[in-house]
């Protein structure tokens, strides 16, 4: 029996520390931007939810917040240099830590979300600095460059990715023609592997990581394809052709029963892929024109794709199956949405924030207030976390109460 109970005790003390050192991921723990929580206010009062408290002190950027070890990380930049910045869970500031010079040219600022894996913080800046931080001090593990390094190239807004860790690999896109895409040992920052993909730029696009049959698959948009590599070995098996104007593809795909929903704007719009059951090829189901959202991301919820479009600058829901629009709305500006308790939130470019039921025919807008803190644009996915909802918008954090 007492070998019995220590057998029990060590396998529970290995689950909680497999649990903790689960990676963080951008747009929620499945990067869907869907929230697990419940429980959600399903009404907000008329002046909006209650504002718990608000950091000003972040530097210029667009990183969403991530949480892990009971912390809130973001990234900014002070002067050129790039910062993380970790945060008590009431909003004050624990530490700050410099990872290199920042992108300060055409919209100025961190691009990535820091990332934590149990004890380390990743973070990818726009001129290709890849840092590992230790996350209780945000002193420097290693650090690469994809461009020095790895021959990577710096497009034209900067490289703005979130790289994406499963157990000891880090995956990130130099987009160079022999290191496109490339897997590290994220504990030495030591090359795993490299894949020379189709040879095209990157495109802003944080990677997706799919479990299908025995395959863990890596899928993600380069400048001109939506590409399918085996994420163990860095084997190009599919690509899809998905270009735009300018070669800008920031949403990382959605996927549901073998199926992946790719989208882009300035017309482009989405395409729904069917993949193969062992991955290793795709074939087209549908496209929608008019659901060409640029940065601001889709949800799924009960079969239906939610999200605003670019040219089609109104709020859409987009049947899963057949890819027909069942409605839209045009009364706040198109912006990000993420999703919890089957209920939406919109944060538009001009500042907007709501909540929102997606009806048989129609949204139903519960509430919604306005972002006047904060600098630049409105371009950071909000995240939920214990019953708040935290928007960023340029150097100020705001969290508010939304349970």
């Amino acid at each position: 029996m007492k070998a019995l109970f220590v057998c029990l005790v060590a396998i529970l003390a290995i689950i909680q520390v497999s649990e903790a050192q689960a990676p963080t991921r951008w747009r929620g723990p499945n990067g869907n931007g869907t929230y697990s929580e419940t429980g959600l206010l399903k009404q907000w009062p008329a002046s909006g939810p209650e504002l718990l408290w608000s950091y000003t002190k972040l530097g210029s950027g667009y990183s969403s917040p991530a949480f892990a070890n009971n912390f809130i990380y973001l990234s900014g930049m002070e002067g050129s240099s790039g910062m993380v910045y970790c945060l008590t869970d009431n909003g004050t500031l624990k530490w700050k830590s410099a990872y290199g010079k920042e992108w300060d040219s055409s919209y100025p600022g961190s691009r990535a979300t820091p990332v934590i894996a149990g004890d380390h913080i990743y973070i990818l800046s726009g001129l290709g600095d890849l840092v590992c931080l230790q996350a209780a001090t945000g002193n420097v593990v290693w650090k690469k460059n994809l461009v020095s390094d790895f021959g990577g190239i710096i497009i034209e807004w900067g490289l703005n990715e979130t790289v994406v860790i499963q157990d000891n690999k880090l995956y990130c896109t130099p987009g160079s023609s022999t290191h496109n895409l490339i897997a590290l040992d994220r504990f030495t920052g030591n090359l795993l592997w490299s894949s020379k993909g189709m040879g095209e730029k990157s495109a802003y696009c944080t990677p997706l990581l799919v479990k299908t049959g025995n395959r863990n698959l890596l899928v993600t948009h380069m400048a001109g394809h939506v590409i399918g590599l085996d994420a163990d070995k860095g084997t190009l098996l599919w690509n899809y052709p998905h270009p735009n104007r300018w070669s800008v593809h920031p949403n990382t795909p959605l996927y549901s029963d073998n199926q992946l929903f790719c989208f882009s704007g300035y017309g482009q719009g989405g395409v729904m892929l069917r993949l193969s059951a062992d991955g290793s090829s795709v074939t087209k189901l549908w496209s929608s024109s008019t659901f060409d959202s640029r940065t601001g991301g889709a949800v799924l919820l009960k079969g239906k794709i939610y999200g605003s479009g670019d040219n089609t600058r109104d709020w859409q829901c987009i049947d899963w199956i057949t890819g027909k629009t069942d409605y839209s709305f045009k009364g706040i500006g198109n912006g990000v949405t993420i999703a919890a308790d089957d209920l939406l939130y919109w944060y538009s470019q001009r500042g907007e924030l709501a909540l929102v039921k997606p009806g048989a025919s129609s949204f139903d807008i519960l509430g919604q207030t306005k972002i006047t803190e904060g600098t630049g644009e409105h371009w950071a996915h909000p995240v939920i976390d214990k019953g708040r909802l935290f928007v960023r918008h340029g150097n100020t954090l705001l969290a508010y109460k939304v349970k």
